[in-house]
């Protein structure tokens, strides 16, 4: 499968390129800077691109089987929530001028249900410093849901994402609700919140919806 791939120096991203590129891929890498990127494998190619320029975001994307997103501005940018939708608007918009229809978006878990109707960004603990981008991705996915052209999927991650964690294969899926375990923790090893990424671009059991993967 040729794969695009965006964020791949990122936190999810990179773990996504490694994953990705275990499992046989052809992995085409969008990147602001492509010599930050330090990985080089066969099955690679990098390409410096700009995620808010649509056309050449197409031009990239053309000949993909399926785009993988890990795109996030940054928790430091002061604009992130903005840059948050706009950043993905442009590359769902490029993804289908490029004439590909699935794409896999990595959100966050801020939209995820802790009851009925009340999603955990709306709580008063949720984190002021993590509004904005959690507002962002919010958007992002309420955009999705009016996306018919494409075959998307968002999958949300738990509250807690341990980098350190082992790669079990071994979690449980929801749909809209923030899974917590038996301690009272909502969390995901990075290496199965990946592993989840990569496989639902396989088995598309998640096609227009989202879901979330935890312990």
């Amino acid at each position: 499968m040729n794969i695009t791939l965006i964020g791949a120096t990122g936190f999810i991203g990179s773990k996504t390129l490694e994953e990705s590129l275990n499992r046989g891929y052809q992995v085409t890498a969008i990147l602001r800077d492509p010599s930050k990127l330090k990985v080089e494998h066969n099955n690679l190619k990098k390409c410096k691109g700009d995620i808010f320029d649509t056309d050449e975001l197409a031009k990239i994307i053309f000949g993909s089987d399926a785009v993988l997103d890990s795109y996030n501005p940054g928790w430091t940018d002061p604009n992130i929530r903005e840059n948050m939708i706009n950043g993905s608007l442009s590359i769902f918009k490029a993804t289908k001028k490029a004439g590909v229809k699935r794409i896999i978006v990595m959100g966050g878990a801020g939209s995820l249900e802790v009851q009925p109707g009340l999603q955990l960004i709306d709580t008063p603990e949720f984190p002021k410093e993590y509004f904005d981008g959690a507002d962002g991705a919010r958007q992002t996915l309420n955009y999705l849901r009016t996306e018919d052209d494409l075959e998307w999927t968002f999958l949300s991650p738990s509250m807690i994402i341990d980098p350190e964690g082992p790669k079990t294969g071994k979690y449980r899926v929801s749909r809209e609700s923030l899974l917590i375990d038996s301690n009272g923790q909502s969390r995901i090893s990075l290496a199965d919140l990946v592993k989840a990424f990569v496989d639902e671009l396989e088995e598309r059991n998640h096609i227009r919806s989202r879901f979330t993967v935890g312990y």
